[in-house]
């Protein structure tokens, strides 16, 4: 199938074409046309996969082919994503495809400043792209209309409810239209994903492009055991002796993503660090020196990669395993894409054992354990409990207490925004 079989118009076709692509992905070939029929839709489809084009070109195709008003647009399509990288990747997407078209898009997010983004709003768009939080900013203050929404799109659904944002999210939902169109993607599923769709999905085609749960066949994923503090230096190893050129590192705290990049710089190895405590400046430009090869290796929390778009990313390291197993399909997820092959490598120390069980049962797969000479684990060395960074929670734990201070979770959410 060509993208020309897809009963798209001429402009979105040229865009395409001046994007490189003539094929679609699976996801794109089986999302388009539900979506062009005004359907609702639950995709369930990891990353790489091409679902962003597989809304926005529907979605345009859509939005040309309504009568709009005259003078300043309104705002028709909503776009809600969990990160400002992810934000930034959609509304980019939006521009790209929607070039010969007269739209007018924004993106909004926190950790910028809000003023240009009311002076954009004021002028007039079509299409939206926000974080939770930045855009109930906006509503508060009055600055943004969603009375005349008629596409409402979640992306990343899963990574949402997994940062805390279910009650922005149902909050915004309560601001929508009644009458609109629902898309929601979600690389994985849970029973409150499950809740979720049945709240705001009225009979909707369902496409899915990866069984549930599962990692990309085109990822070859490997254990190594080696000691908790040994991690990094075999990082470091692994690193020079195979000559790796592009590596995403995952830590599970902003700390130890620090400590890892002021490391592996010291042994001569050019690194960055992303994380929520970052600055938006400081984040965009350690991405756009790792995506243009700048330096090699880029440290990240779960959190700051969301949403991270890489092309033919050839390896990611687990330095420290999820405490969330879901997780795991997410950071690996990073590699493996859009047809490409990936190396997943996770470094494994005695007190992540239990983690490492709930990753294998989730993806119903067994691994191998490696050892590396000259590395191997000491066996008298006892797993210890994991202490857990800001946002983290152990296995088990509950995520939020409804009663936590408005004031804790407020300054959360603007760390992750």
């Amino acid at each position: 199938m060509l993208f020309s079989d897809l009963n798209l118009s001429a402009p979105l076709l040229k865009a395409i074409q001046d994007e490189g692509y003539t094929t679609p992905t699976p996801v794109q070939e089986k999302a388009i046309p539900p979506i062009l029929e005004g359907r609702d839709m639950l995709a369930g489809a990891q990353t790489g996969t091409g679902k962003t084009a597989g809304f926005t070109l529907p979605i345009l195709e859509l939005l040309s082919k309504k009568p709009h008003s005259k003078g300043k647009p309104l705002l028709r399509v909503l776009i809600l994503t969990p990160t400002r990288e992810l934000a930034a990747q959609v509304g980019e997407s939006v521009k790209a495809y929607g070039k010969y078209l007269p739209f007018k898009s924004a993106v909004i997010f926190g950790g910028v400043g809000i003023h240009p983004q009311i002076q954009t709003l004021r002028a007039g768009i079509d299409i939206l792209v926000a974080t939770p939080g930045r855009l109930l900013d906006h509503v508060s203050q009055g600055t943004i209309d969603l009375r005349h929404i008629d596409t409402f799109v979640l992306d990343e659904a899963d990574r949402m409810l997994d940062m805390g944002f279910i009650k922005d999210i149902r909050r915004v939902i309560a601001l929508l239209p009644a009458k609109r169109q629902n898309l929601l993607f979600s690389a994985t599923y849970s029973d409150e994903i499950k809740k979720l769709c049945e709240s705001i999905l009225k009979n909707p085609a369902i496409v899915e492009v990866a069984r549930r749960n599962t990692s990309s066949e085109l990822v070859n994923q490997r254990v190594i055991m080696v000691d908790c503090k040994r991690k990094t230096a075999l990082l470091g190893k692994l690193i020079n002796e195979n000559k790796w050129e592009q590596v995403l590192v995952f830590t599970r705290t902003k700390h130890h993503a620090n400590k890892v990049s002021e490391y592996l710089a010291k042994i001569g190895i050019s690194s960055a660090a992303i994380h929520g405590n970052k600055s938006q400046s400081a984040r965009t430009k350690a991405l756009a020196d790792f995506k243009n090869g700048s330096i090699k290796v880029l440290a990240a929390t779960d959190i700051a990669a969301r949403g991270l778009d890489i092309d033919q990313l050839p390896h990611v390291v687990n330095l420290e395993l999820p405490n969330i197993a879901e997780d795991y399909v997410h950071r690996i997820g990073r590699t493996g894409r859009a047809g490409n092959n990936g190396e997943a490598i996770s470094l494994v120390c005695v007190d992540e054992h239990d983690y490492l069980r709930g990753i294998e049962k989730l993806i119903n797969k067994k691994f191998e354990r490696e050892i590396i000479e000259g590395f191997e684990p000491d066996p008298n060395i006892k797993a210890e409990p994991i202490q857990q960074g800001r946002g983290q929670r152990p296995q088990g734990q509950p995520k939020r207490r409804d009663n936590a201070p408005r004031e804790y979770v407020e300054k959360r959410r603007e760390r992750q925004r």
